[in-house]
């Protein structure tokens, strides 16, 4: 035993917290050891229970309890320890060593200084072995107080009475020995030295609590800094990529207008240019024409056989019908105003590109606060059916109502299984098809036995749509232009706002601004009359 002791390591039994000594050991799942009181305030310290040296997470705080093992092999050791400590005190009474750089020397050696064992606050001087045995002999010696070494004596005693400073003022918060305790300080408040300094150990140790626990504070403020620094960072570049997206596109529209304005002006051009081509090759047949003629009769002038001209004269070929080119000319389009068209129209297009490609942006921003919804068949009317994974419900007419405290009774609704009360939140549902349905968010409080008044003021943010033969309402009748196949729901708590989109069109639909949320929120669903149709929460896809 005492071989294989001999062979272990000092920092075996050394705890990673403190640096002493193991005080009540215990083992962490992970298998390290720590003092019990130092892993317990670790975990208070920190909120969290992990290993502080290969930082395992623990999902619940572990039991602790003491390693009975590895605190007897701690007895053992400090048994050994304090052998090993007499052991060198004994040695070292034997065999002197000589003062070491740091180290108090004695100031009775001359020559070579040895290390000194104690100092004597009396003599003001440090002694080795031998020159300190006097002091353990002596009747007149051993009276004097011996203290381990220190340098610089002087300063431990008083400058006025040559007697150790061992006393301690606190109304002038000063040292003093114990003449001055009478004759200077005699109406002061004095207490031992070992009584102050233990007082100011209790409020050093209780400032460097506090300091520990201001710089733990700090360490989670800068993880908090360097969280938001990432979540303003990935916002950065999410909103560049929006913004390139649509000046892209902007810039094609641009450039789309502005082939289309050239097109529009070479066009015009070009039918001039082919209208004068169609003129010149007329005219340059008719000149042809006319010169053949010409040709025709200077050669008949020129005959003077009087019967050959008068009988080549009849059957001369007629003139060619000539044509009046008077007001024939070509006229140059009118190109005024065509830039300034083209730039209207161009604006007139950038409008309703910027509006689409900015609601798509708007759309695609709050997309990224998509949460997972599911329908609650605790809350269900029971004229709506759910589907087992809790995304689909789908209307059929039960007469046989059942009464239950958390169910819909009257109004035919279901609540989703999550509650919002901080933060963003967004979800979809397929609603294309269906003739009579609602959706939108309630306050946890809604009555669900009575009718349910389905306004704002209520605590009821819901969009309805109800079809009928002689026409189609969406509620409000003035935000829809045409019936959603898919909706989106996004609420920002902070802001007091919940709107709905129509995911297909990239458009919103309605907004409720200014809102007030003194209670949870639940997403709640409704559908009636068709007992083909179904609502589905589905997943989002940032595809728009």
């Amino acid at each position: 035993m005492s071989a294989g002791s001999s062979r272990r390591s000092d920092h075996q039994f050394l705890c990673s917290i403190c640096l002493d000594v193991f005080t009540d050991p215990v083992t962490v799942p992970c298998g390290h050891n720590f003092c019990k009181h130092c892993i317990t305030e670790h975990w208070d310290t920190n909120g969290s229970s992990d290993c502080p040296l290969c930082k395992e997470s623990f999902q619940r705080r572990p039991p602790l309890r003491v390693n009975t093992f590895i605190r007897e092999m701690v007895a053992e050791f400090r048994c050994e320890a304090e052998q090993r400590s007499s052991s060198s005190s004994s040695s070292s009474s034997s065999e002197q060593q000589d003062a070491k750089p740091g180290e108090v020397p004695c100031d009775a050696c001359t020559g070579t200084k040895l290390k000194a064992l104690k100092s004597c606050l009396v003599c003001l001087a440090s002694y080795c072995e031998t020159h300190l045995k006097p002091h353990l002999t002596v009747s007149s010696l051993k009276r004097h107080q011996l203290a381990e070494p220190v340098e610089n004596l002087e300063d431990r005693m008083c400058s006025k009475h040559f007697k150790p400073l061992e006393l301690f003022c606190k109304t002038e918060q000063t040292c003093v020995c114990l003449l001055c305790s009478v004759v200077d300080h005699r109406t002061h408040e004095i207490v031992p030295l070992r009584e102050e300094y233990e007082a100011r150990q209790a409020e050093l140790k209780k400032t460097e609590a506090e300091i520990k626990q201001m710089r733990q504070k700090r360490r989670l403020k800068i993880q908090e800094i360097k969280e938001s620094a990432k979540i303003s960072r990935d916002a950065a570049e999410g909103e560049k990529a929006e913004g390139v997206q649509v000046f892209v596109a902007l810039r094609e529209a641009v450039v789309r207008g502005l082939n289309e304005f050239v097109k529009e002006v070479e066009d015009k051009q070009e039918t001039t240019e082919k209208q004068a081509e169609d003129f010149i090759r007329d005219l340059e047949e008719e000149i042809s024409e006319l010169k053949k003629r010409s040709c025709e009769v200077k050669q008949l002038s020129r005959s003077e056989d009087h019967l050959h001209l008068l009988r080549s004269f009849s059957s001369l070929n007629p003139a060619p019908p000539a044509r009046d080119w008077t007001e024939v000319s070509v006229r140059p389009p009118p190109y005024e105003g065509t830039a300034a068209r083209a730039v209207a129209t161009l604006e007139e297009t950038l409008g309703k590109k910027m509006k689409r490609l900015l609601a798509e942006a708007e759309l695609r921003r709050v997309q990224r606060y998509a949460v997972d919804v599911t329908l609650n068949p605790r809350t269900a009317h029971d004229d709506l059916r759910l589907s087992d994974e809790g995304k689909r419900v789908q209307h059929k007419e039960n007469r046989h109502l059942k009464q239950n405290i958390k169910t819909f009774y009257h109004d035919i609704f279901v609540l989703g299984n999550e509650s919002f009360s901080s933060g963003r939140f967004y979800f979809q549902v397929e609603v294309k098809g269906n003739t009579y349905w609602a959706l939108g968010l309630v306050k946890e409080s809604v009555d669900r036995k009575g009718l349910i008044e389905m306004s704002s003021q209520d605590g009821c943010w819901i969009l309805w749509l109800r079809k009928r033969k002689e026409n189609k309402a969406l509620a409000p009748p003035s935000d829809a232009r045409s019936d959603p196949k898919k909706v989106g729901v996004f609420l920002d708590h902070q802001k007091g706002l919940i709107s709905f989109y129509d995911v297909d069109a990239a458009a919103l639909i309605r907004s409720f601004t200014g809102c007030r949320f003194p209670e949870k929120l639940y997403p709640i669903f409704s559908l009636y009359g068709d007992d083909s149709g179904s609502l589905s929460i589905c997943p989002v896809n940032q595809t728009v």
